[in-house]
């Protein structure tokens, strides 16, 4: 925030401390021209009533961002790719691990003061399937290969192999997969009832990414079958989440922390103050 004073910006704090609904949004962005955001919704409504001249996304994903009424109305639109591609693929690989090994479960038993062991899963006799190979999902394709982890990978944009990891369809790769890693773009539901269907028996399913892109109820009925070991939700369709698996003590549950550590978080949002400085620059050209 200092930054941008001294770089002649007035700064105005979100008054929330949190995620803006699109209402609050609204009626905080009138005369506002420029805008750092987090996961705020920036549709074609919101940004026709600003008078935004440069938006910085603090994160990577743009799925918030209505990017075509953005070009149409000559607003810039950057976003931080790199800054939390460590800290969300660490925390990919550590939830993976308490899951496997049933972490939680024993951690409660023993608060309890039960001494009860159980008997877990490791990473070097399984097959995780990657969805989304963008540079968060090959940093955890390269952590996990260092556990003997056999990696495959979903993305519509690659083909064929990339860093030693095999480029295969979602069908092929849900008929694989005893881990089930999402880390890709968009809102739209990824996994339903078909997908659902294709999956092993006992799966595990992460999901770091967006909240809309697992069918809730769905997975909720495949837990209750087992179909699904164990999850771990770091995203959720309604946030603050206070939903159906607060109840499954097999369902491992974060609130949307992927990106929050104390380094990546201090460049990341520093580098957002950078792209909006930099964004007006280039606006005035």
């Amino acid at each position: 925030m200092q930054k941008l004073i001294n770089a002649g910006f007035e700064v105005i704090d979100n008054p929330y401390k949190r995620k803006l609904t699109k209402e609050e949004l609204l009626a905080l962005i009138p005369g506002v021209e420029g805008l750092i955001s987090g996961l705020e919704t920036l549709d074609r409504e919101v940004l026709e009533k600003s008078c935004l001249k440069v938006v910085s996304r603090c994160g990577s994903g743009l799925s918030n961002v209505d990017l075509a009424a953005a070009k149409k109305l000559g607003i810039l639109v950057k976003n931080t790719p790199l800054a939390p591609v460590n800290a969300v693929a660490e925390l990919t690989v550590g939830c993976l691990i308490i899951l496997l090994r049933q972490v939680m479960q024993m951690n409660t038993s023993l608060h309890r003061k039960e001494w009860k062991k159980i008997v877990g899963r490791q990473l070097s006799d399984m097959t995780v399937a990657i969805v989304g190979f963008g540079n968060i999902g090959r940093r955890v394709a390269r952590f996990l290969l260092a556990f003997g982890a056999k990696i495959i990978a979903v993305d519509p944009v690659f083909s064929g192999i990339i860093d030693n990891v095999e480029i295969v369809s979602l069908e092929k790769a849900l008929k694989q997969a005893d881990i089930i890693s999402i880390h890709t773009n968009g809102e739209s539901c990824l996994l339903g009832e078909k997908e659902f269907s294709l999956m092993k028996h006992e799966v595990f399913i992460l999901n770091v990414a967006r909240g809309g892109l697992i069918d809730e109820q769905m997975l909720k009925k495949a837990l209750d079958c087992k179909l699904v070991s164990g999850a771990w939700l770091d995203t959720f369709s309604v946030e603050p989440y206070t939903g159906i698996f607060c109840d499954y003590p097999q369902v491992l549950l974060t609130p949307h922390v992927g990106s929050y550590t104390l380094e990546c978080r201090k460049n990341m949002e520093m580098e957002a103050v950078n792209n909006l400085i930099a964004g007006f620059d280039e606006y005035g050209k």
